[in-house]
């Protein structure tokens, strides 16, 4: 099985996930219109419940407006009540709200859930998290140069590990931008405990293969380097799948399939990560390995044939 003869087939199909990611995230970045929930902008959710039939959505901004809440963003769960997630509102302007939508729809407004953060919590939650993928990123670049300081060029497995996290991470983001545009998805902190996981799965699974390309630097000393990459992927490949398959995949697909609406959105992203987890240790982490030990980008990525090469 020559997986890395099709190398530039993998990455190519890994760009057609993220770039549409990218895309979105540019546009709606300069739009200033991210799907981010109050967990980093700081703002009040409340799921609000009504003794008769729900309001419409539109009269329920424009009651917002008439308070001088001009963003509020207002979803129906499946057991049929409001969620309104708008700016801050302290304790006065909810009691507020809670008496306007009273007066303007008859029925009294009993509040589920009320969540609220304030902008500088937000802003605190969304650094600490950039700080601690980046903390990560530097002690797994650390941990791997020194494990595989035995073998030539240790340096490039623990970047290569982390270029396939970043491929990971990229799958993510634009998988939740794709759902926010199909599905109202927002990032929020479980998405950030569902990002966090993906990355450590990520680097854990690519380690597994390293690992296995050390042991047979050592063994078969005499063999091509693609080649000796190619079989390493091949003894990890019935492992990688199946840990992941029988330990996490199934199980997670269970959880968004019956878990609840409030779960859907977490048990999809933990689970499309995780299977991009696995994919890249396997078609992008060493791959990229190779095509840096072979400099392939001195010949436009293009490998060279046995006879040129000859």
């Amino acid at each position: 099985m020559n997986i890395l003869a099709r190398r530039y087939l993998f990455f190519a199909l890994s760009l057609l996930i993220i770039v549409p990611g990218l895309i979105l995230l540019i546009v709606r970045a300069a739009n200033h219109n991210l799907p981010l929930s109050i967990d980093f902008t700081g703002g009040t959710m409340m799921e609000v419940e009504f003794e008769n039939e729900l309001p419409p959505h539109s009269e329920v901004v424009t009651l917002y407006n008439r308070l001088g809440i001009q963003d509020a963003i207002v979803t129906t769960t499946d057991e049929g009540t409001l969620v309104i997630r708008s700016s801050f509102l302290d304790e006065n302007l909810r009691q507020e709200v809670m008496n306007a939508l009273h007066e303007e729809f008859g029925s009294l407004p009993e509040p589920r859930r009320v969540d609220s953060v304030g902008p500088s919590i937000g802003a605190q939650v969304t650094s600490r998290a950039a700080l601690a993928v980046g903390a990560a990123a530097l002690v797994v670049i650390i941990y791997i140069t020194f494990a595989f300081r035995g073998i030539p060029h240790a340096f490039r497995y623990g970047v290569c590990a982390i270029i396939a996290m970043i491929h990971d991470v990229a799958i993510v983001f634009s998988l939740v931008l794709i759902g926010s545009v199909l599905f109202d998805w927002q990032m929020d902190a479980l998405f950030l405990t569902a990002l966090l996981t993906v990355i450590g799965f990520s680097v854990q699974d690519k380690i597994v293969v390293f690992d296995r390309i050390r042991e047979n630097t050592n063994l078969l000393r005499r063999l091509d380097f693609e080649t000796l990459v190619n079989h390493s992927i091949v003894q990890t490949l019935q492992r990688s799948i199946n840990t992941q398959l029988m330990t996490v995949e199934f199980l997670l697909l269970a959880l968004a399939l019956m878990g609840g609406v409030t779960l859907r959105e977490f048990a999809v992203i933990l689970l499309v990560g995780l299977l991009s987890g696995t994919y890249s240790s396997i078609f992008i982490a060493a791959p990229i390995l190779v095509v840096w030990e072979k400099r392939e980008w001195t010949t436009w990525f293009r490998r060279k044939s046995a006879q040129t090469a000859a």
